[in-house]
């Protein structure tokens, strides 16, 4: 007869405790969470004059100076153009604007190509001469402009002052484009020539779309830095072509009117409102490509 031996039971082990959490310290929160807040401190450091700027736009002053808060009215907003010469310097501002950026974007847009994309004799002093006008003092640069139109015996005025914008914003065009020419994929383009499209079709379809962002970018910078210029405008301005920017330096030893503040508020709004277009455009066209 053979034994049975009996089998061992083994004894389930005990589970252990599960380990807790480790508890986060405000420390630790706050390293966590350093650059979001310190982007968020910067944004709003940022933002703060314009708030300055759209609240200061419902006082109603009791002198001439809209330097402390009186009391709220919408006198200013339903006469935007009350002060005199207010809307006249504006509307030369917008006109010499939107003219010196739609040629300073085509004139920079090919200049920025045919650096980014051909070599040729001279290439590095080129882009060395674009930054020039950006490197060079504002007030230098409108002398030099204010003495070259002198000898050259031309009236200063709106013509002379939408060449010197057209100027400076020509290099800021360039450097903007170029950046975004230079970030391309070349094999896109080669993807396009291989599925038979000629140069003006893989242009038209392929380049000009994914450099159009760069291209937008640097028209909305040129429009702001010609609407916003005054040095060089002061220098190459006549005595009856005043600026936006001119009218409220000049205004601001005499008395700086509330209407000033609803230009600024209108024009910050158009521009938050530019960018939130752009945003959503964008945001559409990454839901289409997904799906």
């Amino acid at each position: 007869m053979t034994a049975t031996v009996p089998r061992a039971t083994t004894v389930p082990a005990a589970k252990a405790p599960a380990a807790r959490p480790p508890r986060r310290g405000p420390l630790r929160w706050l390293r966590e969470h350093l650059v979001p807040i310190a982007a968020a401190l910067a944004f709003c450091y940022m933002l703060l004059p314009n708030v300055v700027v759209v609240l200061f736009s419902f006082n109603n002053p009791t002198g001439r100076y809209n330097y402390t808060w009186q009391e709220f009215s919408l006198d200013a907003w339903k006469d935007p153009c009350g002060p005199a010469g207010l809307c006249d310097s504006l509307g030369l501002s917008l006109r010499v604007g939107v003219v010196a950026t739609l040629l300073a974007t085509a004139l920079g847009t090919l200049a920025a190509f045919a650096m980014a994309r051909h070599r040729y004799r001279g290439r590095s002093t080129t882009n060395v001469l674009v930054f020039l006008p950006m490197a060079t003092p504002e007030v230098v640069m409108g002398s030099s402009l204010l003495t070259l139109f002198v000898n050259l015996r031309v009236p200063l005025g709106a013509t002379t002052i939408l060449i010197a914008h057209i100027m400076f914003c020509i290099s800021f065009v360039i450097v903007t484009v170029k950046a975004r020419v230079a970030g391309l994929d070349p094999r896109l383009e080669q993807a396009a020539m291989d599925l038979y499209a000629n140069e003006r079709q893989t242009f038209t379809k392929v380049t000009l779309p994914l450099v159009a962002p760069g291209i937008l970018a640097a028209a909305l910078l040129s429009f702001a830095l010609s609407f916003d210029d005054y040095i060089i405008t002061n220098f190459t301005a006549s005595a009856s072509s005043v600026t936006f920017p001119m009218y409220v330096w000049g205004t601001a030893s005499r008395g700086t009117p509330v209407q000033i503040n609803v230009v600024g508020t209108v024009m910050f709004l158009l521009a938050l409102s530019a960018v939130g277009i752009g945003q959503l455009v964008s945001m559409r066209n990454r839901k289409r490509a997904t799906r």
